[in-house]
């Protein structure tokens, strides 16, 4: 560190000890040690938000790969990038007591939820960090952007969080994978569930509510088109689109007093969907709809801010659970996630951990990282266990589609407080097997424009 520099000059005839004496070096003085000292325990301190640039793993010279990621490190969604380092740091912990699992370097920098900053620096990544892999991004809009720069630079990308169809569906490509469930995964389970609850219960008026950008559009098609599938018959009362981080949601809970449906099936996300519930409180909108998220609000930090007294009605999944499945594997994950961070995961750690590791495993079949097409051949079809795996299954890469294959779980809040703070988890849980939640080949193809074959 660079000593203070001297602004001032010696006053002639001046004493020593008067000028030290004084007042004004004594203040300087304290405010370095005050530096020196502070800023060690503070880099210390394991919640420190991070953002900006942090590197992790391999140095560049011992590396035998640099993965280069793109999480949200402020603003409403920070936390999933917060959660995504800690998964990263997981999966990096475990291949380093392999000594077979190659070395990989790991930067990980803000994308700010911006598609065109996150595109430039997808592009300087590889230019300037050498990327051998591109991975991560939480916003679908990111997410879809940074794919087409993927594609044109013909460098791998790995999506661990971003959930939109279109991605692996319309927009798939050779060199794009993802690792975690996507919006027709979600969608096609929520739209069993909804039957099921149907059959029950009669209910025949639905509403949607989801963010106005590509990850809401996509959604309200995934779950039209599942609900067609199993003959799910219903009448459609409203569709409403607010802005993503909208912070005023009471015009659209009004129009959904003025004309209630019986089910409300909502996909914001993070903060919004936990501002919505937190304003819809108070309003009689639970009384009179069941509302469910299919996708994202199971997610643990949701869960936390529900309290002790949930409103009723909640129909909550997301793309891992703290408590489900109950196995040695996804406990031992949520144990040493908390061990590291003084916090339960939000399923973006799941996410991020999954793709360090399929990108280490890809790596190893393949021989080298620079052999791009040895690379997509070691994904497509690559199985990996994850802590999200029920008994008896493994997750796998579809080598048509390029997206994972995994089971999915819903589940209503009731009160369990195992994971503290948050006083409910998910339980009365109805499992969706993996295999029936696959998209059929005929949406594949009209998906992709081909209907006939």
């Amino acid at each position: 560190m660079r000593e203070p520099r001297n602004r001032h000059r010696r006053s002639r005839g001046r004493p020593l000890l008067r000028r030290i004496t004084s007042g004004h070096w004594l203040r300087r003085l304290a405010i370095v040690l005050l530096y020196v000292c502070a800023v060690p325990l503070l880099q210390a301190l394991p919640d420190a938000p991070t953002v900006g640039r942090v590197e992790l793993g391999a140095s560049a010279q011992q590396a035998d790969a640099t993965v280069a990621c793109m999480y949200p490190m402020t603003g409403r969604s920070a936390s999933y990038g917060r959660d995504s380092i800690v998964g990263i740091r997981l999966a990096l912990e475990e291949l380093a007591k392999d000594p077979d699992a190659p070395r990989l370097r790991v930067i990980v920098d803000d994308s700010r939820s911006k598609a065109s900053f996150a595109v430039r620096m997808a592009e300087d990544f590889i230019s300037q960090d050498n990327a051998n892999i591109l991975c991560g991004m939480v916003s679908s809009g990111v997410g879809m952007a940074v794919s087409r720069v993927a594609r044109q630079k013909q460098v791998i990308m790995v999506g661990t969080d971003h959930a939109s169809s279109r991605a692996t569906l319309e927009e798939g490509h050779d060199y794009y994978f993802r690792v975690s469930s996507d919006t027709w995964t979600s969608h096609a389970a929520g739209a069993r569930y909804l039957k099921d609850l149907q059959d029950t219960t009669g209910w025949h008026k639905l509403a949607f509510l989801g963010p106005d950008y590509e990850y809401g559009r996509v959604a309200w098609r995934d779950l039209r088109q599942a609900l067609a599938q199993h003959g799910v018959q219903y009448e459609q009362t409203g569709t409403y689109w607010p802005r993503l981080y909208e912070p005023d949601y009471s015009l659209y809970i009004q129009s959904l007093l003025a004309s209630p449906p019986d089910v409300l099936v909502v996909a914001l996300w993070g903060g919004d969907f936990t501002a919505f519930l937190e304003q819809a409180r108070t309003t009689q909108l639970f009384d009179i709809m069941r509302v469910a998220n299919f996708d994202t609000g199971g997610d643990y930090e949701t869960l936390v801010a529900l309290g002790d007294n949930p409103p009723p009605g909640l129909i909550l999944s997301a793309r891992h659970h703290v408590n489900w499945p109950d196995t040695e594997r996804n406990r031992s994950f949520v144990n040493r996630f908390h061990a590291m961070s003084g916090r339960y995961p939000s399923y973006s750690a799941q996410g991020a951990y999954a793709g360090v590791l399929a990108i280490a495993s890809a790596i190893r079949k393949a021989g080298d990282v620079t052999d791009t097409r040895a690379m997509i051949t070691a994904l497509e079809g690559l199985e990996i266990q994850l802590p999200k795996d029920p008994y008896g299954f493994t997750s796998y890469i579809d080598p048509d589609t390029h997206q994972i294959i995994q089971a999915q779980a819903i589940g209503t809040p009731e009160a369990n407080d195992r994971f503290p703070p948050a006083s409910v988890m998910l339980g009365n849980w109805r499992v969706y097997d993996a295999e029936s939640l696959k998209p059929s080949v005929a949406l594949i193809r009209e998906r992709r424009g081909n209907p006939g074959g």
